[in-house]
């Protein structure tokens, strides 16, 4: 009956999102009869020629009734808050063993793409009961990432990278929406997410055709751009080494400290001269214009590759 009304809950996302929906839904409709009973009571008891006594409560009980009721207030707020903001942020980072996911939205498709190489548009395989951490970017304008049967939002910016993660608990097709007006198709520019066994998603993905995967492409592009002709370990010229640099906290020129995550490797090749690394000079070239978002995600994956390599050596 509820699914008549509201879509279905299918992620655990959408479970903790309907819990705090519905209890804030029971308190303000508790609040609404409340004042309602009282305004129907007074309304009655304080008619017009009725008998009841009008004169002004005592002071001291005055005094303390406004106290009672606005500390009460104040606590029960505070207690929302808590609680809501508590849930909220449990959520915000993805478990360690999650299936990444790219996803590139642009006028109007969504391009996905997994870590085998294997691509859709306008669809997404996942396994169930399986956390899925989607990083995404906009090709073109602001876009926004909206399945409602997941409880799940989230905006895509151009030049940029943001992330979110779900965990699929029921089997089916669930819709796919833009939810940022992003031009004169925007109503078209729609999608479907399919939950499958995990047996299934396996024969799925080894059906899809066969593409070398994102650290592959990063790869063969890393070194068809002449990148491997500074940062390799043989290489004469003195640039920063990018074994084990993903995740690392690294020490800038200007005194800062950032963490080289995608957003920091993305503006290293875009805006090259605006975080320089402590110790080495600004010589590196933009790729502006030269590297498309899709090359970006390959370059950041073989990067991220670099990293796992150099944990694993003994």
């Amino acid at each position: 009956m509820l699914s008549v009304f509201m879509p279905i809950a299918a992620s655990t996302e959408a479970v903790h999102t309907d819990h705090i929906y519905f209890a804030l839904l029971a308190l303000s409709g508790a609040i609404i009869l409340l004042v309602a009973v009282l305004i129907l009571i007074f309304s009655i008891r304080y008619r017009r020629g009725s008998k009841a006594e009008r004169g002004a409560m005592p002071a001291v009980m005055s005094k303390q009734f406004e106290i009672g009721w606005t500390s009460a207030t104040l606590f029960l707020a505070l207690f929302i808050f808590w609680w809501v903001s508590s849930t909220q942020l449990s959520t915000l980072v993805p478990p360690g063993n999650a299936l990444e996911i790219h996803v590139v939205a642009k006028q109007w498709m969504w391009k996905t793409q997994h870590s085998n190489g294997a691509r859709e548009i306008n669809e997404l395989h996942v396994p169930l009961d399986t956390p899925v951490r989607l990083v995404m970017t906009s090709e073109d304008v602001i876009h926004s990432f909206f399945v409602p049967a997941f409880r799940m939002k989230k905006d895509v910016l151009p030049g940029r990278y943001t992330e979110t993660w779900f965990r699929p608990t029921k089997l089916g097709t669930f819709h796919l929406f833009c939810a940022e007006y992003c031009g004169s198709e925007h109503s078209r520019m729609i999608g479907r997410i399919v939950v499958m066994q995990k047996d299934a998603y396996a024969q799925w993905l080894a059906a899809q055709p066969q593409s070398d995967g994102l650290a592959k492409t990063g790869e063969a592009i890393f070194r068809a751009r002449g990148c491997s002709g500074c940062h390799s370990e043989a290489s004469t010229v003195h640039a920063p080494d990018l074994n084990g640099l993903y995740g690392r906290k690294v020490q800038l020129a200007d005194g800062r400290t950032v963490t080289a995550d995608e957003a920091y490797l993305r503006d290293s090749m875009l805006m090259p001269r605006r975080d320089v690394v402590a110790g080495f000079e600004p010589i590196m070239p933009s790729y502006a214009g030269i590297l498309g978002d899709g090359d970006i995600v390959s370059l950041t994956a073989y990067i991220r590759s670099l990293s796992a390599k150099k944990k694993d050596r003994p």
